[in-house]
């Protein structure tokens, strides 16, 4: 069933290049209405409820993918198409690009206004004061972030395990995006989920760092700053991609982000001028690549298995 499985990877990361996310009924956003609901079943503020909350969110859809892939292992034509449509589901490479191409496009034009409303699409900072470097650089932080969450796990955790994998990662995935913030509500009730998320993202994070280097025009460069730089980030896998795409782009990342209600102060990742429009054209253009090269790699892996 391995062939099956990379033939679904390929034909589901087809299906994200030309037709992106859903419009609407996203089977995401779905997952993350009923895992509020079960959140607020089972929310009491300590990691013992956290831990309950995350292996039901994420054990239920990885025993659905597991049931789904036990029920068609003889029948090589079904699972390609159950793992193709579990593919599109939870990739996001279309839509990433198309966004810092958009912020690149109301850069340019010097719109704050809707720079600064488009922001939401990319990541949860307030863009309230913004100008157009911390709105550009905002935008390369999160496509070098997502390049590696939203294209390069899934597709590795897909090829590893199949259709289970796809389903698992991109759920736990989701639970640290709802829970796993540094607040009062979840500073120990999510701590569960973002850890799981940090383990699942251990390796594809610096696959991705490493896959940007080697599509960067100045390669020597981007490894340079990538094994300097890497590990100065709070988050233990951000840092990989950022660094990378800091160096590929030869700008610098990192500074003072204001979230509504928090606001941290990160290290600066790079050398370079701070990002600007012409950057979140190349991020783009980077992560499309890096993606197309992380399918490479899933689908051999998922064709090695039996």
């Amino acid at each position: 069933m391995g062939r099956a499985d990379a033939a679904g990877l390929v034909a589901g990361y087809v299906l994200d290049v030309i037709v992106g996310d859903p419009k609407r009924w996203h089977p995401v956003a779905g997952f993350g209405t009923l895992a509020g609901r079960l959140e607020r079943k089972l929310y009491a503020p300590g990691r013992k409820a956290g831990a309950l909350f995350a292996a039901v969110a994420v054990g239920v859809p990885a025993a659905a993918g597991w049931a789904a892939g036990r029920a068609t292992r003889n029948r090589p034509v079904a699972r390609a198409t159950i793992t193709a449509l579990a593919t599109w589901t939870v990739l996001g490479g279309r839509t990433l690009r198309k966004e810092s191409r958009i912020m690149a496009a109301h850069l340019e034009d010097h719109d704050l206004e809707q720079a600064r409303g488009r922001l939401s699409h990319l990541c949860g900072r307030n863009p309230d004061g913004l100008d157009e470097s911390e709105l550009a650089r905002a935008t390369v932080e999160s496509v070098a972030e997502n390049t590696s969450d939203a294209v390069v796990a899934a597709l590795i955790w897909g090829g590893i395990a199949g259709i289970p994998g796809l389903l698992a990662y991109r759920a736990a995935n989701t639970l640290d995006a709802m829970v796993g913030h540094r607040n009062d509500r979840y500073a120990r009730f999510g701590t569960p989920a973002a850890r799981l998320d940090d383990l699942l993202n251990l390796v594809p994070s610096r696959l991705t760092g490493l896959l940007t280097i080697a599509v960067a025009d100045q390669r020597r460069e981007a490894l340079r700053v990538w094994r300097r730089d890497r590990n100065d980030h709070p988050s233990p896998n951000a840092g990989q991609c950022e660094a990378a795409m800091a160096g590929a782009l030869g700008v610098r990342l990192g500074g003072r982000n204001v979230y509504f209600g928090r606001s941290e102060t990160r290290p600066f990742l790079g050398d370079g001028p701070r990002p600007a429009a012409a950057h979140l054209r190349r991020a783009a253009r980077i992560s499309g690549v890096v993606g197309a090269l992380a399918l490479a790699i899933a689908a051999g892996t998922a064709g090695a298995r039996r």
